[in-house]
């Protein structure tokens, strides 16, 4: 049996795959060929196993140095990632330790002078480790960017380069992103070798679950009260986005004086807060969970019912990207979009080519229909019988 074929067992049985994803198919031999790739394929389809597996089988756990280097833009990524490969090397002579910020420098140092085979982290504290000489990037062969999309930006794209350029020259360059747009493509493409590109569309994606896109209409004012509403329906789990983090404050407020079982998530909440955050929402004390893009940056968080809207995306990438966390692993989910009247031609435009239907509120339930639908219902309720008259 080829590594290839087992590596199709092990998703098969180990990862529940029912067969290797597409971009594990497509990516998983170019690596193994020594490729630079830049990989496109949307959100929850594999991509961290399609770098994983064959960075597991090219590195050598025998010599006492790193030799692979894995950059995220996010602590939680960093951490869903390491914990994949630790499932993945058990057994075998590989390590791997995370390198993030907000963790102890000190401890890291020391983690680092065992010589970890594998390196996951964050840009800004792999920097740190690189200057202080910690960190020795000339032995690094394989490096792979994860959310290409982010770390290529111009936020990040300093940092990420000099991480890339202090690498060993002769390295290996692979680019992974749900979405890739044109200029992230070049940057990425310069500081490579010959790269070929790998694109993977959600038509080509098998098992994926059905999806509902719908939205109600709402008024600005009013959407606290429906995410209120969308957080008591039976068996909801929804991570909710909004476009302006001071609209999300506003609305943790109103949440909060209401008791409501919604919680906010920032980009710059305390390490602690996040976490508890993120774990009351896993055991379901929190229904909903508000985020802007960048405070959801890196979150895995399985069996979501609900991805909603609750600004319409600026972008066909961004609701493409924001929607991809429900409907995974052949799961169901919904897309739920509260759309006020100011924002339907951009609704429009950034579902084109996406069946949406409209959804109403009905005696506490989203129903599919709009406000005719909505009076039709009510006049062909059963009036309640007037109570008998007693004889005197």
């Amino acid at each position: 049996m080829t590594f290839l074929d087992e590596l199709n067992e092990s998703l098969r049985t180990k990862w529940k795959f029912k067969q290797p994803m597409p971009i594990q198919s497509l990516m998983i031999p170019e690596m193994l060929a020594g490729k630079d790739i830049v990989a496109e394929s949307p959100t929850g389809t594999g991509k961290t196993l399609a770098y994983a597996l064959p960075l597991i089988q090219m590195v050598n756990g025998d010599l006492p140095k790193t030799q692979a280097l894995i950059i995220t833009p996010s602590q939680e990524l960093s951490m869903q990632i390491v914990n994949v490969i630790r499932d993945l090397v058990e057994g075998t002579s590989v390590t791997v330790t995370q390198l993030i910020g907000g963790a102890n420098m000190q401890r890291q140092i020391e983690k680092l002078k065992k010589k970890p085979t594998i390196v996951v982290g964050t840009p800004g504290r792999l920097n740190e480790l690189v200057k202080e000489r910690k960190l020795k990037m000339y032995d690094v062969k394989y490096v792979v960017i994860d959310e290409g999309d982010q770390l290529l930006s111009r936020e990040y794209r300093v940092l990420v380069k000099d991480l890339i350029e202090a690498a060993n020259p002769e390295r290996q360059l692979a680019v992974v992103s749900a979405t890739i747009t044109e200029e992230i493509e070049l940057v990425a493409k310069n500081m490579m070798q010959q790269p070929i590109r790998l694109q993977v569309n959600a038509d080509e994606i098998p098992d994926i679950g059905h999806v509902i896109h719908s939205y109600v209409k709402v008024d600005d004012r009013k959407k606290t009260d429906t995410l209120r509403g969308v957080s008591s329906l039976s068996g909801v789990r929804a991570l909710a986005f909004m476009n302006n983090v001071d609209q999300l404050r506003m609305k943790e407020l109103k949440l909060l004086y209401n008791d409501a079982p919604v919680a906010v998530l920032y980009s710059d909440m305390k390490k602690f807060d996040r976490q508890k955050t993120l774990e009351d929402f896993r055991k379901g004390n929190i229904r909903v969970l508000i985020a802007t893009d960048l405070a959801a940056r890196g979150l895995d968080i399985e069996g979501l019912t609900h991805v909603i809207h609750v600004d319409v995306p600026h972008t066909v990438e961004q609701y493409l990207h924001r929607s991809g966390r429900t409907g995974r692993a052949g799961a169901d989910g919904e897309v739920l979009t509260l759309l006020s009247y100011n924002e339907e031609r951009d609704y429009r435009k950034v579902t084109k080519g996406i069946k949406t239907v409209q959804k109403v509120w009905y005696s506490g339930e989203l129903i599919e229909g709009n406000a005719k639908t909505v009076d039709d219902m009510r006049k062909s309720a059963p009036k309640p019988s007037k109570p008998k008259k007693k004889k005197k």
